[in-house]
């Protein structure tokens, strides 16, 4: 398939304080998240002067991108658009229709499949599509990632620089803890979700040569009466404490591309404090971002779908993911009535 150009998509975030609550409004929109809950993550962001990083960090990925594709003779522009905060896909779209850009391949900065992290961003892709009108450029989504091997690898990598700040003598024994963003309960049964990071952590356990190691969840949204993809990492570092090994715990966010609200509040924050609170030694390791691996497997997943030729690269059991998902693939969950 011929493209004419490659279209980032993310999820956005807020670069100033008067932007936050738009942007969660945006975010939760038809979700029925209690108010107090909305108010209380608008304080995570007041912390950092209300700017989430993730926009920042997708512009460097956006000019790393550029340069990969340049190195190998890859003529064709890159776009960016964000589902809740600009650059908003429909003013990208309408741009890319300015352009005269007929059929672009999008790259969505997540790695899994489930309603939040795989159809919702299909959808927002159309409904720009629709708002911009005749001529919107037709956009094709690049499969899920989760187990390619520049993105094991990369995040193995990540991984073994923080390892690495451990004493020598520490690092075999220190805890591993895989996270990634929760979700409904309802959501995870229509999904691969857990199961693909099931064996995201697996693989990346196995490349450092480690048998144990803990998948945990963060960043709940939902009402308490709603039941999500638990443990907590906070309930599971406490749980930590006085059990027999080491004191010295490497948290890999193998969940997130790159380090937005959720890894600098809920991470970098919350459980930092609390493992200081435990008194654990707590090292995080970077989310994949612009690791070289993973922009070079970015352009073997564009190669993919421009050259029959190429290799579908997954590592594991379970396969590379289809380019194009099921009709019933991954559908909207029933939010429960806020309380």
């Amino acid at each position: 398939m011929n493209y004419d150009a490659i279209l980032v998509t993310s999820f956005g975030g807020p670069e100033r304080p008067e932007e936050v609550m738009p942007f969660l409004e945006n975010v939760l929109r038809g979700k029925n998240i209690p108010r107090e809950r909305i108010l209380e993550v608008a304080e995570h962001y007041y912390q950092f002067g209300g700017k989430s990083p993730i926009n920042d960090q997708n512009r460097q990925l956006v000019a790393a991108l550029e340069a990969e594709l340049a190195r190998h003779g890859i003529c064709l522009p890159i776009y960016w658009g964000n589902r809740n905060w600009h650059p908003m896909l429909t003013d990208t779209l309408r741009q890319m229709k300015a352009d005269r850009i007929g059929r672009a391949l999008a790259f969505v900065t997540s790695a899994y499949s489930s309603y939040s992290s795989c159809r919702q961003y299909r959808q927002d892709i159309a409904g720009a599509q629709e708002a911009v009108g005749e001529g919107a450029p037709v956009v094709d989504k690049i499969r899920a990632f989760y187990n390619h091997p520049g993105f094991v690898e990369a995040m193995v990598d990540r991984v073994q620089q923080a390892l690495a700040t451990i004493p020598r003598g520490r690092r075999e024994s220190a805890h591993l803890i895989c996270t990634a963003h929760s979700i409904p309960v309802s959501m995870a049964q229509t999904s691969d979700y857990e199961k693909q990071l099931r064996e995201t952590g697996r693989l990346v356990a196995e490349q450092l040569g480690r048998k144990q190691w803990q998948l945990v969840y963060q960043s709940r949204s939902g009402p308490a009466s709603q039941p999500w993809l638990e443990p907590d990492i906070l309930d599971y570092l406490r749980g930590l404490k006085g059990r027999e090994g080491s004191s010295d715990v490497v948290i890999a966010p193998i969940g997130f591309v790159s380090d937005h609200m959720e890894i600098v509040f809920d991470l970098d924050t919350q459980a930092r404090d609390r493992c200081a609170e435990l008194g654990l030694h707590m090292v995080r390791a970077q989310t994949a971002g612009t690791h070289p691996r993973f922009i070079s497997m970015i352009r073997e997943l564009i190669l993919e779908r421009t050259d029959e030729n190429q290799t579908r690269c997954a590592l594991g059991v379970l396969g590379p993911r289809p380019d194009v998902c099921a009709p019933d693939c991954c559908p909207m969950p029933k939010w429960p009535a806020a309380r």
